[in-house]
């Protein structure tokens, strides 16, 4: 429909997540007008309490920390402008590995189909333009990340939307600049597999320049401080954060995404309407 607006759907596993590889993109595009809508499929149970309590450790309260994130959500989202945003409702199932994946009703453990229902009267309801969520790796092998691709997926196919689908991704070129980045700060850099993690160059198909929305990244990441000691880039200065993630780069996820020689700078490329005077 012609009133309808232009859409961006964000399909994330956990609070928290929405901050990290999309924040600048939810940030840019809200301010720029976009409709921004946010999918969290879990409630994140099994993230860290507070102080750092973990899951089956005295004093995690499931239903405490249920809270807790949710409120720490609706900061990020207040951060980024995301102006409209839709809980599934799941049960976070733990990272990968713990019993917790296999658990009944964990959302990692539920038939695609089942889980992806609500997802699809979502799609039907916004109708996006562009849709963004994880890679069929869950773009670090996390169970949560992965179902939610399978989710997306099916949703789309069950739909027929046209949307265009996009993953997150680091290239790797420049993996090793973030490992020796974080060295020169004291940190000890994350293990990663390297031929999981990160996509070829050749593979970006957008590349988003997301530094005037850094502020806001920063912010909504920080929102999330129960989940300090995953987020270790909460640690990083403003100047620094933005020079290593103000930009975000994507692969396609769908033919719907246009084949082009280089990459775009503008997940919505050719989808605008051209300015009036």
């Amino acid at each position: 429909m012609a009133d309808t607006p232009l859409t961006l759907m964000a399909v994330h596993a956990h609070p928290d997540d929405e901050a990290t590889s999309t924040g600048g993109i939810l940030a840019r595009y809200s301010a720029e007008g976009i409709r921004t809508v946010l999918v969290t499929c879990t409630n994140g149970e099994l993230g860290d309490a507070l102080d750092g309590v973990k899951p089956g450790d005295p004093g995690h309260d499931e239903t405490a920390v249920v809270a807790l994130r949710r409120a720490e959500l609706e900061a990020s989202r207040a951060a980024l402008g995301i102006t409209h945003l839709e809980m599934l409702g799941y049960h976070d199932s733990g990272m990968a590995g713990w019993d917790a994946n296999d658990a009944p009703g964990a959302f990692a453990a539920m038939p695609v189909d089942v889980a992806a229902r609500p997802l699809l009267a979502l799609i039907e309801k916004y109708r996006p333009d562009v849709v963004v969520t994880y890679d069929d790796f869950g773009f670090y092998g996390h169970p949560d990340h992965i179902q939610a691709h399978r989710i997306t997926v099916a949703a789309l196919r069950s739909s027929g939307s046209p949307a265009r689908l996009y993953f997150p991704a680091i290239r790797r070129s420049r993996l090793a600049g973030f490992r020796d980045r974080m060295i020169e700060m004291g940190m000890e850099p994350p293990e990663i597999d390297e031929t999981r993690m990160g996509q070829p160059d050749e593979d970006i198909v957008a590349t988003v320049d997301c530094r005037a929305y850094a502020a806001a990244k920063f912010a909504a990441v920080s929102a999330h401080a129960s989940q300090a000691e995953n987020l270790f880039f909460i640690r990083f200065e403003l100047p620094v954060f933005t020079e290593v993630f103000g930009t975000e780069e994507f692969v396609r996820g769908n033919d719907a995404v246009p084949q082009t020689a280089t990459p775009v700078d503008d997940l919505f490329a050719g989808l605008r309407q051209p300015a009036t005077r």
